[in-house]
């Protein structure tokens, strides 16, 4: 058979690529590597029967009522805002730093009148941001800094804030006020049969056909097909002709306890404290009433899956060289987080899935 597009990767950017292209009349393959659809977004019934995100929590959340429009099709939502809790001193404490963060941890009263001056005080006045530990220190000074990100950034990335991007930190908000939402957007969710049933709904097309557990570099002389879409790794995709891009990747480890809920947030982060850098609880995800809770602690490695391009010049620079490549190809496109090489929420990813196809067909 001869497809119109293949396309590289059943995450949330390919199915959407491919839902889209099948409405518009193409036939088209999606080849994936893993043993299932979904990509990162995965998630599946564990022993106990708690719906949980085998790849690290994934919290869906938009400014764009289209993109939340198009997933609305193939899915109901429970309306879940999301919040997190840091373990500071021996408190737990809300993030984003907002009002009630300050009065825990300094023992003090301020109210949304009178914070301004608090971080008034605190800022430096004369800092010129030039990486990500500025960026912080310029919204809520440095000591502010050190508890919350310095030792969080370190874990997470393997490297001290100030070796990394100012877009690192740049979208961390600080409140004058008692929200503790974690993201402000108006909409804001979970999947209710998951984020592997909503993918599995955007895929069911009689136009769309999909290989699992298959590298498509393995099958790509005997499929036939007019333009490829690549949501895997651009340098992968070049045999790292230029050398590898560098990645941070992520160790998991669930643990199930026998009480209604292990915690009082869906995630609490430890940015000084242990080697894990958050533990989650996907039942406050989910609204599920069962017996029971599982949750998960995350690990920060070099080595595994990519999951979190290293946004550093050096590294920019290398993956414009891959993009610069793949131009020269004229029936080969890139999307998705590991083919452009970007840190982007799932809107982004659905957004930019769109905006490609939109040009394409």
């Amino acid at each position: 058979m001869m497809y119109d597009y293949l396309i590289v990767g059943c995450g949330l950017s390919g199915a959407t690529c491919a839902r889209l292209l099948a409405e518009k009349g193409n036939r088209v393959l999606i080849v994936e590597k893993r043993n299932h659809i979904g990509g990162n977004v995965y998630d599946e019934y564990d022993e106990a029967g708690i719906l949980v995100h085998r790849y690290g929590p994934h919290i869906f959340h938009t400014r764009y009522k289209e993109v939340w429009d198009f997933l609305s099709q193939f899915t109901k939502w429970h309306l879940y805002q999301h919040r997190v809790l840091a373990y500071m001193r021996g408190k737990y404490v809300p993030l984003p730093i907002n009002l009630d963060t300050i009065n825990l941890l300094y023992g003090a009263d301020y109210d949304a009148h009178n914070i301004d001056g608090f971080f008034q005080r605190v800022r430096p006045s004369d800092l010129e941001v030039k990486n990500a530990r500025d960026v912080v220190v310029a919204k809520v000074g440095k000591e502010l800094y050190e508890m919350f990100f310095k030792g969080y950034t370190i874990k997470q990335w393997g490297l001290d804030p100030e070796e990394l991007a100012p877009e690192v930190t740049a979208r961390i908000p600080v409140r004058y006020n008692r929200d503790d939402r974690y993201f402000e957007d108006p909409y804001q969710g979970i999947p209710k049969p998951g984020y592997t049933g909503m993918v599995a709904k955007i895929i069911d097309h009689p136009k769309i056909h999909f290989l699992l557990n298959c590298d498509y570099k393995e099958v790509i002389n005997e499929i036939k097909y007019g333009t490829m879409i690549n949501t895997g790794p651009i340098d992968y995709h070049f045999d790292y002709k230029f050398g590898p891009l560098p990645y941070r990747s992520l160790r998991f480890e669930y643990e199930f306890h026998e009480t209604d809920y292990y915690q009082k947030a869906g995630t609490v982060n430890y940015p000084n404290d242990y080697d894990f850098t958050r533990i989650t609880e996907f039942k406050h995800f989910t609204g599920q009433i069962i017996r029971g809770t599982t949750v998960v602690k995350e690990y920060p490695t070099s080595k595994g899956e990519p999951y979190y391009p290293i946004p550093r010049q050096s590294n920019r620079e290398l993956y414009e060289r891959y993009a610069d490549e793949g131009k020269k190809e004229n029936h080969l496109f890139f999307t998705g987080r590991l083919g452009l090489y970007k840190y982007a929420n799932m809107d982004i990813v659905v957004k930019d899935a769109m905006e490609l196809v939109a040009k394409l067909a």
